[in-house]
């Protein structure tokens, strides 16, 4: 009932910058959480940044004072600044409704010299 699709990744040198974009739609009606996470090769899937559900935000200790995440109508944004090569994975936008976990098709973002 709910899609969500991810765009803006791509290619980036180090300490380059990337604007991540999730358009979501469907059933959207009662969000417990929306954010981005991120999964590199042989690497479990990580939480990057989100939102909970009273507006606050997390971020992993990673990504701190470089990452911002933000919000639109409908649509969840990651501003990326200062890349590093560590930063490379597919990510993915997700979403928490009641008892279920949406998952976007996930981007690919590599930095890279």
């Amino acid at each position: 009932q709910v899609q969500l699709v991810e765009s803006g990744g791509g290619l980036v040198q180090p300490g380059g910058s990337l604007r991540l974009s999730c358009a979501a739609s469907g059933a959207i009606f009662s969000i417990n959480a929306m954010g981005w996470y991120r999964q590199a090769p042989g690497k479990q899937r990580e939480l990057v940044a989100a939102f909970t559900s009273v507006g606050s935000t997390n971020y992993a200790d990673s990504v701190k004072g470089r990452f911002t995440i933000s919000r639109g109508v409908n649509t969840v944004y990651l501003q990326m600044n200062n890349l590093k090569p560590e930063d490379t994975a597919v990510y993915y936008c997700n979403l928490k409704q009641r008892q279920y976990n949406y998952w976007g098709q996930g981007t690919q973002v590599t930095v890279s010299s």
